[in-house]
């Protein structure tokens, strides 16, 4: 049972960081319908910013706030300089120019920064607590910095103009402008946010799997999988999307391995977790399409 309970403690620090990934690809869909493949190694070039700060002797806590800074004015660049011309584009113009961004920031890195294994330390301090058994200060850290920029995006877009503000922009672009609302610019704000997200996404999981260019080549996937487990529109579902799969996969793994030690027979362990998740989409997407807290967009025609 306390194995039990350790592999349900990791299944949540893991998906901390596939729920703020997840929450950045739905930023991103809700302001212009897309996926993007590049959000991974945005968020991957983000933390190799804040690591170079480190080694520079600047404090974490004033490092990571200038890099989240710098993450939102390089997506709203994106959007700007990249993207705008490709309103109108097909698209597989607009996935073309997707995984072209994901080559060139994981070229940048690797020519920057090299592609050996950098250690990152972790921001939080190491202290014993009820349940440190199970937890570890860093994988608190990570569960409650997901739980507060939840927070803060449902204050942001519930209670502020600019917040509802691009809520209606992306809801309804027509009637947006018609109020007076600069869409193109809230499209560009959307793209700044996500990058802003996955920043932090970065630099959370930058001490578990250490720095390096492809480092979250597959913890994409992951945060792909949340953010369609719990419904590829709606922020607050991505992110329990994302502890949805973290626990799901290791849980899956966990019985594989206990199956296997008490009848011989291997079905599913650690080596499988991607297909968990990915199995976790199919089942989802086939029996509620719009994920478990997506809504159903019907559309005339």
């Amino acid at each position: 049972m306390e194995q039990l309970f350790a592999q349900v403690a990791a299944g949540l620090a893991n998906g901390a960081i596939y729920a703020c990934l997840a929450l950045a690809l739905v930023m991103i869909f809700v302001s212009t319908d897309h996926i993007n493949f590049a959000q991974g190694e945005l968020a991957m070039f983000s933390a190799f910013m804040c690591w170079q700060l480190l080694e520079w002797n600047t404090p974490f806590w004033i490092a990571l706030p200038a890099v989240v800074l710098a993450s939102f004015v390089l997506g709203v660049g994106i959007e700007r300089v990249v993207l705008r011309p490709l309103h109108h584009a097909p698209v597989l113009s607009i996935v073309v120019v997707f995984i072209g961004l994901l080559t060139i920031f994981n070229s940048l890195a690797g020519s920057f920064w090299g592609h050996t294994l950098k250690a990152f330390a972790s921001p939080f301090p190491r202290v014993t607590f009820p349940g440190s058994t199970y937890f570890g200060s860093h994988q608190v850290g990570m569960i409650l910095a997901t739980g507060l920029l939840l927070l803060a995006l449902f204050v942001f877009f519930r209670f502020t103009p600019l917040g509802l503000a691009m809520r209606a922009a992306a809801q309804n672009p027509a009637s947006a402008r018609l109020a007076g609302i600069r869409v193109d610019w809230m499209l560009a704000l959307g793209w700044g946010l996500a990058a802003a997200i996955g920043a932090v996404a970065g630099t959370l999981v930058a001490p578990v799997v250490y720095l390096e260019p492809n480092m979250m080549a597959g913890i994409l996937l992951y945060g792909f999988a949340g953010a369609l487990v719990g419904g590829i529109t709606s922020p607050g579902g991505a992110v329990v999307g994302g502890f949805v799969v973290g626990v799901l996969e290791n849980l899956v793994a966990y019985f594989g391995n206990v199956l296997e030690r008490s009848t011989g027979l291997y079905l599913v362990g650690n080596g499988e977790k991607l297909t968990v998740a990915l199995i976790i989409v199919i089942v989802v997407l086939t029996l509620k399409p719009s994920g478990l807290f997506g809504s159903v967009i019907v559309k005339r025609v």
